[in-house]
């Protein structure tokens, strides 16, 4: 038995099937290979000629170990010490998960329906303009990501293992692609499915799950969360609790701020939605040839500073659609999300600007949270130029960068639709300023993307959360609640669904250890 490891660089037609294996056999002079198995791969556009990048192991004779998907390896806890973890998405999952492998009991709050439920909320969002204010496309099992996508871009891994995190994901039933693409992706129709085994698993192990859920006030004695209150009515005795809200739980922050519990402002970012018709990306990054080849559908990645402050894309979409993603009805909140195919006819993306606290901090407020004032004010905004109902202000990107009001739109994926407006009005003023900037500076050096289609949808509100939970940086917990532990994207310390995952992790491990050291 022989095999070799290859770093390769080639055109579309060399990069799979017969044409791939000969490329390996020429490379490494054999005169047959028993199999190969590509480990990365990825696209490189950047020039006239498209390039994969492949990192590809070959073998001859019997296949080398390869490393197996790793498996949750959780103990029956029925009766095991409990922890209370507040938030069904990625973080309060793969916390709980993590829970079951060290013997604690998981029993997890959501304020929100089980994923398959939460579709009908969905439903009288997008066709009739109404929110529930507990169950829409932020919350409910999975949280946001569930209907953001499934992108599992990070690839940092200071914070945990992101092969932990992908192969509890391959396990459960994501594709096992997600281990080798660059920007590995699940998608929305597909995530539901994953979900629903992951919460079986917890408790078939002895976890709990609960549904419809809503913590409505902390109980306080010293230094110790002693209960939590939901639904307004009932009061659940803790030991330890796990606060892992996603970024759009403000009642959360509020009523830490009640507490006594120290919440402090963090800068975000904000913007608008951009569309375009995913053929005309195609044709931008490929440069005509993506039916020739087959290419998958394109997505691009855009930065440039104005001033000193950031301007980027933001949760690219290819094939995908935009979605409304308030959870007040008198606001109005973009995000994007495609489906697994990503074969829808347009591609979007949040083209945002950094907010910095100081231009947040001049909104005074009784509890201190001038970032989230800030955040909240631009969604309702925009709700007034959409005129209710969740419909959205929009422009075309033309008439942004003209600085006058659209007077009729293209076709959009933004349902239940759109209102044409004028977004200089919409968007604080030094937003739109910076996106204008940013939009003139593209326009001067990737002229395509000022697409005569291209559509402006706001507003882009929540790219991360506006408040930061701190936390102690060696035991994770609240400064001053010994049996807090704040994480996840709420808390402001992760930002993706793979981030998110290794932040509960990491938490969950943290609690352990605590507990272990104060039994002894």
């Amino acid at each position: 038995m022989r095999h070799q490891h290859l770093q390769l660089q080639l055109s579309p037609d060399q990069a799979s099937g017969e044409a791939l294996e000969k490329v390996l056999r020429s490379k490494l002079g054999w005169d047959f290979v028993s199999g190969y198995e590509i480990l990365k791969r990825s696209i490189d556009a950047r020039g006239r000629r498209i390039k994969f990048q492949l990192s590809v192991l070959v073998w001859q004779g019997e296949a080398p170990e390869r490393d197996a998907v790793t498996e949750p390896q959780a103990k029956q806890v029925d009766a095991a010490p409990e922890v209370h973890i507040v938030g069904a998405g990625p973080a309060g999952y793969f916390a709980a998960l993590r829970l079951l492998e060290l013997g604690f009991k998981p029993i997890i709050l959501e304020r929100g329906k089980p994923v398959r439920e939460r579709r009908r909320d969905l439903v009288q969002i997008t066709r009739h303009g109404i929110v529930n204010e507990d169950s829409n496309y932020c919350f409910g099992e999975g949280g946001a990501g569930t209907y953001s996508d499934g992108k599992l871009y990070t690839r940092s891994g200071k914070r945990g293992s992101i092969k932990q995190v992908l192969d509890w994901l391959i396990y459960f039933g994501a594709p096992t692609d997600i281990r080798v693409d660059a920007r590995p992706h699940i998608g929305t129709n597909k995530l539901p499915g994953l979900l629903t085994q992951m919460r079986l698993f917890i408790e078939a192990h002895g976890g709990e799950v609960r549904f419809e859920t809503k913590v409505t006030a902390f109980e306080r004695k010293g230094n110790r969360i002693t209960a939590l209150w939901v639904n307004g009515r009932e009061r659940l005795s803790v030991h330890q609790t796990m606060l892992l809200t996603g970024h759009s739980a403000r009642d959360i922050f509020r009523l830490l701020v009640q507490s006594g519990i120290e919440v402090q402002n963090k800068a975000f970012a904000m913007g608008l939605r951009i569309e375009h018709p995913q053929e005309h990306i195609d044709q931008m990054q490929y440069h005509g040839c993506q039916k020739e080849y087959a290419l998958p559908p394109a997505y691009y990645s855009l930065q440039t500073q104005v001033k000193q402050w950031g301007v980027y894309s933001f949760c690219m979409c290819p094939g995908g659609i935009i979605a409304p993603c308030a959870t007040e009805q008198h606001a109005v909140v973009t995000n994007g999300w495609s489906p697994s195919k990503r074969n829808n006819p347009f591609a979007n993306s949040g083209l945002v600007t950094e907010v910095p606290l100081s231009e947040t901090a001049a909104f005074q407020t009784k509890d201190g949270l001038h970032a989230l004032a800030f955040q909240e004010k631009a969604e309702q905004e925009a709700a007034l130029a959409g005129g209710g109902m969740q419909v959205a202000p929009a422009q075309m990107l033309g008439d942004f960068l003209a600085r006058k009001s659209s007077s009729a739109l293209h076709p959009c994926s933004y349902r239940p639709g759109v209102q044409p407006s004028n977004l200089h009005q919409v968007l604080p003023k030094q937003i739109a300023q910076r996106l204008w900037q940013a939009f003139k500076h593209w326009e001067k050096h990737l002229p395509t993307f000022a697409h005569k289609e291209a559509v402006l949808v706001g507003v882009e509100s929540r790219t991360s959360s506006p408040v930061r939970i701190p936390r102690d940086p060696d035991t994770l917990n609240h400064p001053q609640i010994e049996n807090l532990y704040p994480g996840g994207e709420g808390a402001g310390y992760a930002g993706g669904i793979v981030s998110a995952a290794m932040d509960g992790i990491r938490l969950a491990q943290a609690l352990a250890e605590q507990a272990k050291y104060r039994e002894n």
